[in-house]
């Protein structure tokens, strides 16, 4: 028999030990991976040892996780053959006349790759090496052309497909279809919030991103003969998101037929050998071992919290503030963003989601939606898609946010930390807009599952 202490010393004990090894620099799935067999055996019996694997095994067997490994080695192999070049060159002809269109391009070349990869860190870090020397070597701001590349890239966490999704529909026992569907959108909300940020700034002020020079310029029929490096990437897109929205294949089959469409598309561009495909085969193993990882730690981790009462008294010390739904919802994004300065997108959604997820569903909601009644799967299906545009706004926020230092790790000797620091700020500024524009019109985000799924 394990030692009796109160849920709120163990909640500053295990959240705290957790802040302080993570602070020390331990990788996250190790770090709750421990705590938890340590504080299982301070304070645990064995009937809460025999309640976790109860927990853990239904989770980490989950079918729909099988499509997490088919997505990052699309995302690895459309990386090798050399897609994304060939789409940011005909995207970025066709916008180059319009200032600040190299820029937009970028947005637009991240929102493609976002819906062909759903992975971050593949768009972040090619888009970098590609979009970011041609804005600087033509003369735009270097704060907007980092700006647009930090933005764009992290559009893979909410534009099907996503890898996030994924995830979120396994811990939530949410539809991953309709997840899916329901992120469309906003992405592209977000997308647009971009591109139009973009061009008002640089009409306002043209040296922030000067139009092409008119040498550089492609008449119609170049740019038509350009269309066609984009029909293969187009047709990807078209292929995974039509038969997921179609209702032809479940997410996990897409995923198997965009895998073998990346290795088709690579072999059309001579770009498919065994170097390339081992190297792919590599990244995704160590991509997918780490999320496991991660799965593993926290699962135990917040299942022991919440088996000995976690969820009930995050519940209530919430709850006892007295605030309204929406004011609820503003204190967990909050904490969402807060966390996201410091911890990866996988540790907070399972810390979070099991313990804030049951508070949304237990709000009334009546009358919010546009709706007469308000069904939990659509609380689950609202809060998953604003959880991910939260994501987003982690990825960029300083001090440690993921993509400011992939796009560090590509970026010219010239550009500063402290540059794309302030670079992710003005573009933060739009995803909270985003967040809140969801958050306020909840139909952006349940209107196109209901249609597709005659919800």
């Amino acid at each position: 028999m394990g030692w009796e202490i109160d849920i709120a010393w163990l909640t500053l004990l295990m959240f705290g030990s957790l802040g302080v090894l993570l602070a020390l620099g331990l990788p996250m799935a190790f770090c709750t991976g421990s705590l938890a067999v340590i504080f299982l055996f301070l304070f645990g019996n064995s009937a809460v040892l025999n309640m976790l694997p109860s927990r853990i095994f239904p989770f980490m067997t989950d079918y729909q996780l099988s499509a997490v490994p088919l997505f990052i080695f699309m995302a690895a192999m459309l990386e090798k053959a050399g897609i994304i070049e060939e789409l940011f060159d005909a995207v970025y002809k066709w916008l180059g006349s319009l200032k600040g269109g190299l820029a937009s391009a970028t947005v637009i070349a991240c929102t493609a790759l976002a819906a062909m990869v759903g992975v971050v860190g593949a768009t972040e870090v090619t888009m970098g090496m590609i979009a970011l020397p041609a804005m600087l070597k033509r003369g735009y701001d270097q704060k907007l052309a980092c700006g647009a590349l930090l933005a764009g890239g992290t559009l893979g966490i909410l534009i099907p497909p996503s890898v996030m999704a994924i995830v979120y529909a396994v811990v939530a026992q949410q539809s991953l279809g309709e997840l899916l569907v329901g992120a469309v959108f906003p992405g592209f909300l977000l997308s647009g919030l971009y591109i139009a940020y973009i061009t008002v700034r640089c009409y306002i002020n043209p040296s922030l991103g000067p139009a092409l020079p008119v040498e550089e310029r492609v008449d119609f029929t170049e740019k038509l003969r350009l269309l066609k490096n984009t029909i293969a990437p187009l047709l990807l897109i078209l292929l995974v998101l039509g038969i997921i929205f179609l209702g032809i294949a479940t997410p996990v089959e897409a995923a198997g037929i965009g895998t073998f469409g990346a290795l088709f598309v690579s072999a059309l561009q001579r770009r498919l050998n065994w170097t390339a495909v081992q190297e792919a085969a590599i990244a995704t193993l160590k991509a997918t071992a780490m999320v496991m990882w991660i799965f593993f730690g926290a699962t135990m981790f917040v299942g022991f919290f919440i088996i000995k009462g976690g969820q009930q008294f995050v519940a209530e010390s919430i709850l006892g503030t007295g605030l309204p739904p929406y004011g609820i919802l503003f204190l967990m994004m909050f904490i969402l963003f807060v966390l996201g300065m410091f911890l990866d997108w996988v540790g907070i959604l399972l810390l979070t989601v099991p313990i804030f997820l049951p508070i949304m569903q237990g709000l009334n909601w009546d009358g919010v939606f546009g709706l007469p009644g308000v069904k939990s799967s659509d609380v689950s299906l609202w809060y998953g898609v604003i959880f991910m545009i939260n994501m987003q706004m982690a990825f960029l926020s300083p001090p440690f946010g993921y993509s400011l230092f992939y796009l560090k790790s590509v970026a010219p000797p010239e550009i500063s930390m402290a540059t794309i620091f302030r670079a992710a700020v003005q573009f933060m500024v739009l995803q909270a807009l985003g967040l809140a524009i969801c958050i306020i019109f909840p139909q952006i985000i349940l209107w196109l599952p209901s249609v597709v799924y005659a919800r």
